[in-house]
């Protein structure tokens, strides 16, 4: 009597290694059943896709009263969503999200150009206009530095 193997696997590996490499190449290609994807970084923990949508929208249109930090906020929470682009979730959370990302690096951009430009530039760059526009005069201008 023969023993056959508990793997069977086994059989396929030993009779037809061919068929055995093309048939893990396509189980590969495909998600895996067993891996559960989350929207947001704490996993199970997070929240429901249909909340994760709510929580994404409220986050991306408070980004515009003049909170672009929720932006970044959203691209952190959201990261598994953002990174993988061909991702199940839904896509009207992954607009959202794409869309935090873009408004949050135009905010940077913008905000690095200013800081830099009056860095750089100073009074150099804006004459007799420099005085108006520095803050550390505004104590001076109107006697504040007196007192202390």
């Amino acid at each position: 009597m023969e023993a056959t193997p508990s793997n069977p696997t086994h059989n396929i590996i030993s009779t037809a290694p061919s068929a055995a490499i093309s048939m893990n190449a396509s189980v590969a290609s495909h998600r895996n059943p067993l891996r559960v994807d989350w929207p947001t970084v704490d996993g199970p923990l997070g929240l429901t896709e249909q909340d994760s949508v709510d929580y994404a929208r409220r986050f991306f249109n408070f980004g515009f009263l003049l909170l672009p930090w929720l932006w970044a906020v959203n691209c952190f929470y959201f990261w598994p969503v953002l990174r993988r682009p061909n991702s199940h979730y839904q896509p009207e959370l992954r607009r959202y999200v794409v869309r935090s990302a873009i408004s949050f690096a135009v905010f940077a951009v913008l905000l690095s150009t200013w800081a830099l430009t009056f860095s750089i530039g100073g009074e150099r760059l804006f004459g007799h206009a420099w005085d108006k526009l520095v803050m550390y005069n505004v104590a001076e201008k109107y006697g504040l530095t007196g007192w202390i």
